[in-house]
């Protein structure tokens, strides 16, 4: 997917600020080796993709509805350059000047999977893991059915994404061209933050079509070589950076602005 230089987007309608029933994080804990702060959902029912009349909208985010039966956990924050280096004793990212509590980037799936196997061995409540595409969406919508949660667009203000390239009805501002310390913006209505921009996030889901109907805990398997990435990021446009956006790399693949955000098995007590 390129930049949206020259596309203009249309803003969106009122209707997709309904949202779901209220459903909230019913813990928030720490594992203690790595310093990872989760929160953990409940189970719930929400309409994955995106509407025809969205602004920017793909053709692969028919929407369709998901039913997620169990609870489980997802990190407060993208994994930070303290936390790899805690577990893995290196750092891998491209800005090493950003600071420890900026997201690690330049890493790709098989790095990921051994930094949740070095975890998984010295943590006292193993179960981690990257969350499914599915996993993902829900816990960036929280609760919400707009483009970006509760909100039709976003500004710089909100999250660190190519501000050069807003949403129509947005204004433009300088792009920071760089990721910024986790949660330096505000959080979504769940107290996840960065879940729109600041770097790219690996979910543990092949790219798949998604249902024609409704499914239950969708795992995104199918014969398919890559992987799916959510979020957005500092070097991306506004509309990349939506709840409903997939974007694939192949698991070998790194970047300067590719990133992840870990799951966990535990539910809410």
């Amino acid at each position: 997917m390129n930049l949206r230089c020259a596309t203009v987007f249309a803003v969106a309608v009122a209707g997709a600020m309904n949202t779901d029933p209220p459903v909230g994080p019913n813990d928030v804990w720490t594992e203690p080796s790595s310093g990872i702060e989760l929160v953990a959902l409940p189970p719930g029912e929400f309409d994955m993709g995106s509407p025809d009349d969205e602004p920017g909208r793909e053709p692969q985010e028919r929407l369709h509805r998901v039913k997620l039966r169990r609870g489980f956990s997802i990190a407060r924050y993208e994994t930070t350059h303290a936390q790899w280096s805690r577990v893995m004793g290196t750092n891998p990212s491209h800005f090493r000047g950003c600071g420890t509590a900026c997201p690690v980037e330049r890493v790709n799936l098989h790095d990921v999977e051994r930094f949740i196997d070095y975890l998984n061995a010295r943590a006292a409540n193993p179960g981690f893991r990257l969350p499914t595409e599915a996993e993902w969406e829900y816990a960036c919508r929280a609760g919400g059915r707009a483009a970006f949660g509760h909100r039709a667009t976003i500004s710089s203000e909100d999250a660190n994404y190519n501000s050069e390239f807003p949403l129509a009805g947005t204004p433009k501002a300088p792009a920071r061209g760089r990721p910024m310390p986790v949660g330096s913006f505000p959080a979504n209505a769940w107290g996840l933050f960065d879940m729109h921009g600041n770097v790219w996030e690996w979910t543990s889901d092949r790219h798949c079509p998604y249902s024609d109907g409704p499914v239950s805990d969708p795992s995104g398997a199918c014969d398919s070589e890559r992987r799916v990435i959510r979020g957005g990021s500092f070097h991306f446009d506004a509309a990349s950076a939506r709840c409903g956006l997939r974007y694939t790399h192949r698991p070998q693949d790194s970047g300067f602005s590719l990133g992840f955000r870990l799951a966990h098995t535990r539910a809410p007590k």
